[in-house]
């Protein structure tokens, strides 16, 4: 499609430039015009011979996506620019210039295209469902509908932030205990493989017979991880592939999340960190005009965890009278009976949203308890286990260089 450049003037009478692709000279002016600008100057872009391919081969060097973060970002200046008084398609067409030639750039000149076009920006998004929620899409068109696009970004940027906030304290959970056990063992890796060997001379005169039994065990495996320690790391790469791809399929996942769901000490914070997401979620969807049953179908795909989802969609399916949920979810056996009483009393005061909002507030202040237990719990467990990997391997080398010590006193 021909590319063409413009000069304009805003509705606030300053100057603007920028690109169209249309069919032709006037239908790029009927795009400039809906993007609310006045045209005074439009020209076709002359693309060289080869030009244009050339063009799309860098475009497609350049994969067109969004990561989170972006799309949060992306939230933000939307919100900014509609709140000054820009239109919908000038807000557009102003990011797509902060971020051209980038991949983000490409979906927001999609986004600014479809709407050119005559499409709503709700059905803009979900053109791109590999970035856009569910969530994201519809609470665009509830905003839509009810002509309060900004107060939805905004909202939408609240949900961004409080998702992100629950991912930081599941990660910051799990970085001291990864830290310490890769140290532990790496520290008793190297030990066996590189200090240990450098006593074998000694150790062989000796012979087995006058080696204490920790010391025999110790130089076994030493021997074993020299001779097989590079195949048996090939081993665990190949099983934690596949284990990786069973739980990439539905029964894999169903069993990975029923696990963490009941493993001790993990299975509160999991617990917590999924019934807080779920009433944030659903607390969003609601305020923003959503229908219980579409609420409910959208949480369920955000969950992130298996067996949370399959009873949604149970409880969604037991939902008669379409207003009330808590006799749904509580049939399912799975919600903890305090999150369906806050529920029951959302529905008899008929302020589900506020309801919803207590109970996100109290499983967030229980994430961050379960966490505290957590890491109070694990921090002796693993130094334990490291002072006794550590310690083995320090006793043994030392019992044996004793007991020669011991013999050459005896001489």
């Amino acid at each position: 499609m021909p590319l063409f450049e413009y000069t304009a003037r805003t509705r606030t009478g300053s100057r603007v430039e920028g690109r169209v692709e249309a069919p032709d000279r006037p239908g790029a002016v009927s795009a400039i015009e809906r993007l609310g600008h006045v045209p005074l100057q439009v020209k076709q872009v002359n693309v060289g011979r080869g030009g244009g391919k050339a063009a799309a081969r860098f475009r497609l060097s350049r994969p067109a996506h969004m990561n989170q973060r972006e799309v949060a970002l992306f939230t933000n200046e939307l919100c900014d620019l509609l709140e000054a008084g820009m239109t919908l398609g000038n807000a557009l067409n102003c990011l797509v210039g902060r971020a051209e030639g980038s991949g983000r750039g490409q979906i927001i000149a999609s986004l600014r295209d479809a709407i050119v076009g005559g499409a709503t920006f709700s059905d803009a998004l979900h053109q791109h469902p590999r970035i856009f929620t569910p969530i994201y899409v519809n609470m665009i068109r509830s905003g839509e509908a009810s002509g309060a696009l900004p107060e939805v970004l905004h909202r939408l940027i609240t949900h961004f932030e409080r998702i992100q906030n629950l991912r930081q304290r599941m990660v910051s959970a799990m970085v001291y205990p990864v830290i310490v056990l890769i140290m532990g063992f790496g520290v008793a890796i190297f030990a066996i493989t590189f200090i240990l060997p450098k006593f074998k001379t000694i150790f062989d005169q000796m012979g087995p017979q006058g080696l204490p039994t920790m010391t025999r065990i110790l130089l076994g495996m030493s021997n074993w991880l020299t001779q097989y320690g590079l195949l048996m790391l090939i081993v665990m790469v190949i099983l934690g592939i596949a284990l990786h791809r069973h739980i990439k399929t539905p029964t894999g996942r169903r069993r990975w999340d029923r696990l963490k769901l009941r493993t001790p000490l993990i299975r509160g914070i999991v617990a917590s960190s999924i019934y807080a997401n779920f009433a944030r979620t659903l607390q969003s969807l609601l305020e923003n005009g959503v229908p219980i049953l579409s609420a409910l179908r959208i949480t369920s795909q955000t969950v992130n965890n298996s067996v949370i989802s399959d009873e949604l969609d149970k409880a969604r399916g037991r939902v008669t009278d379409g207003t009330t949920i808590s006799g749904p979810l509580a049939a399912g056996g799975v919600f903890p009976p305090m999150l369906i009483d806050l529920i029951a009393i959302g529905e008899q005061t008929g302020d589900m949203p506020s309801a919803l909002g207590h109970v996100a507030k109290r499983y967030e202040t229980e994430l961050d308890q379960n966490v505290a237990i957590f890491t109070t719990a694990l921090e002796p467990i693993l130094i334990f286990v490291v002072a006794v990997i550590i310690g083995f391997v320090a006793i043994s080398i030392m019992m044996a260089v004793l007991s020669i010590t011991s013999g050459l006193h005896v001489q």
